[in-house]
């Protein structure tokens, strides 16, 4: 008998060991967010409605019927009047930025937000094991994750990985890389790195289709620190439950809808295709089809597949004139308390709350995120998110529902899971100093009180702007950060018309004239010899 029980025994225990062992693996896997930290540029990069007007009036190459299309898509956008634009649009390269113009802007992000974030959280830089940034129109050699090693003096044996081109869904790409590592190693930690490069990619031309992007996307960016290890699974702010990836790069249709390419007059820009909602609603829906059962409860599933059923057999025996086009809608608040949605413009926030059947209070965090920062490429997701955590919306167990979408084309979306009440006092929070006065009781901007009258014009041809609106070809503030922008010249009409826009101002004129190195004429030419025996 005794040997019968030992037997059964040893086989039992060695079950019940790597039964243990597996579980105890798991929760090595798992992926939690320790601490994110936004970017909020400094005041002197805002845009305000007259700096956007000026922006707009020193492209030359528009008309009428352009600065028509463009109001229009200001006014309707949902953007607000204290988003950022990078330091070279108020200085007179903006047309043509130098290389350090854009590793600047990026210099700038990532100083400021590693800083913070690192110094918050009493980690150091030696004890980072994974780095993905994701940078989708600017790639420089060495890479900006090279970069930010360099700056940080990272250990040799870091895993890198830097992404380019990924578009606005970029943020859930690099999340995926993340928790796919954590998969295979034990207690390590991960720095994501999110932002967009805008210095190169202000469009100058007149394409309407390219326009568009001038109207939406602002500067931001956000570092989000996770981690799959045990010791630091108390300090966590999030656990992620699920995350999906749908590309449609393979259809012809949706992978063109969302393209860098130059226009007729060889102008850099990104095309918006008019088939872009099409290409984003079958993506979203697709995504969703393999989301749900991830998230939903099972009696949710159910009654959303018995309404579909009882549905469809009704549509079959009706005319097609006649055919219900409600949608059998899913209650995605079955399973999820907070939506977490890109803030690629009002239409996108619009369409995804009505295919969700989303209330106003669902939307509001994507709506004062791009009404406050505008449309920040991949990382407007943790702005939205960092709107529901100062507004101490963010429970413990509370989900969050993540959906983004992306050029070729992506939808990405994931599910979080809140480990703690989050009270928005971490010290990071970007919203922090000004979420006492959102949600304002108005969103409207002030560009159709000011700039309506274009609407009222009605001939191209003898179509001029205001004398006041021409800022000729130098920068449109005569404030700078001197170390980073070389002086621009201004002469004193100019200070002049910028002091008609801004009160209690102090302008600084910088006047030379630069003779070295091709301003000496060599020719035989006299009429342009004399040029030599006088300048100086």
């Amino acid at each position: 008998m005794g040997v019968l029980f030992y037997l059964y025994l040893v086989p039992t225990l060695y079950l019940l060991f790597k039964i243990w062992k597996w579980f105890d693996e798991k929760r090595d896997r798992e992926c939690y967010i320790i601490d994110y930290q936004g970017y909020k540029p400094t005041d002197d990069r805002m845009v305000s409605t007259e700096m956007s007007g000026g922006m707009m009036a020193r492209n030359k190459n528009l008309g009428l019927n352009e600065y028509k299309f463009m109001l229009k898509a200001v006014v309707s956008s949902g953007i607000g009047e204290q988003t950022y634009a990078p330091r070279v649009m108020f200085s007179d390269r903006y047309e043509n930025p130098t290389l350090q113009d854009e590793i600047w802007e990026m210099d700038e992000f990532f100083q400021d937000t590693i800083e913070k974030l690192l110094s918050r959280s009493g980690i150091s830089p030696g004890e980072i094991d994974i780095l993905v940034i994701n940078i989708s129109m600017f790639s420089a050699i060495p890479s900006l994750s090279a970069r930010i090693i360099n700056h940080y003096k990272m250990r040799e044996d870091i895993k890198v990985f830097n992404l380019t081109a990924m578009g606005c869904s970029a943020s859930l790409i690099s999340v995926d890389i993340v928790q796919n590592i954590f998969k295979t190693y034990k207690n390590k930690i991960a720095l994501i790195v999110t932002s967009e490069s805008l210095s190169p990619n202000w469009y100058t031309g007149k394409d309407k289709s390219m326009i568009l992007t001038n109207c939406l996307f602002r500067s931001g960016g956000c570092v989000v620190l996770l981690s799959n290890k045990r010791s630091l699974k108390r300090r966590a702010m999030f656990k992620l439950k699920c995350l999906v990836r749908t590309h449609h790069g393979s259809r012809d249709e949706s992978f063109e809808c969302c393209v860098q390419k130059e226009d007729d007059q060889g102008r850099l820009g990104i095309h918006l295709d008019k088939n872009l909602p099409k290409a984003a609603t079958r993506a979203f829906i697709d995504n969703l089809r393999e989301i749900s059962p991830k998230i939903l409860p099972i009696r949710e599933l159910l009654r959303f597949a018995l309404i579909s059923v009882v549905r469809k057999i009704i549509n079959n025996f009706q005319k097609r004139s006649e055919k219900s086009k409600a949608k059998a809608g899913i209650n995605f608040r079955t399973g999820v308390e907070h939506f977490c949605i890109h803030t690629g413009g009002k239409a996108v926030i619009d369409g995804i709350g009505f295919s969700l059947d989303l209330t106003e209070a669902d939307l509001e965090p994507a709506r004062m995120t791009l009404h406050r920062f505008g449309n920040t490429s991949a990382s407007s997701l943790w702005y939205v998110l960092a709107y529901m955590e100062a507004k101490k919306r963010l429970k413990k167990g509370d989900r969050v529902f993540m959906i983004s979408f992306g050029a070729g084309f992506k939808c990405n979306s994931c599910l979080w899971e809140v480990v703690r009440d989050l009270d928005g006092n971490n010290g990071g929070n970007v919203w922090k100093d000004f979420i006492d006065s959102y949600p304002p009781e108005n969103l409207a901007n002030h560009f159709m009180e000011k700039y309506g009258w274009i609407q009222n014009e009605a001939n191209p041809t003898t179509f001029k702007l205001p004398e006041e609106w021409d800022l000729g070809d130098g920068p449109i503030l005569p404030r700078q950060h001197w170390e980073t922008l070389v002086p621009c010249k201004l002469d004193i009409d100019k200070v002049q018309t910028i002091f008609k826009i801004y009160k209690n101002k102090i302008a600084l004129v910088v006047t030379s004239e630069f003779l070295s190195p091709n301003n000496s004429y060599t020719g035989n030419d006299k009429s342009m010899i004399v040029a030599n025996c006088l300048f100086r």
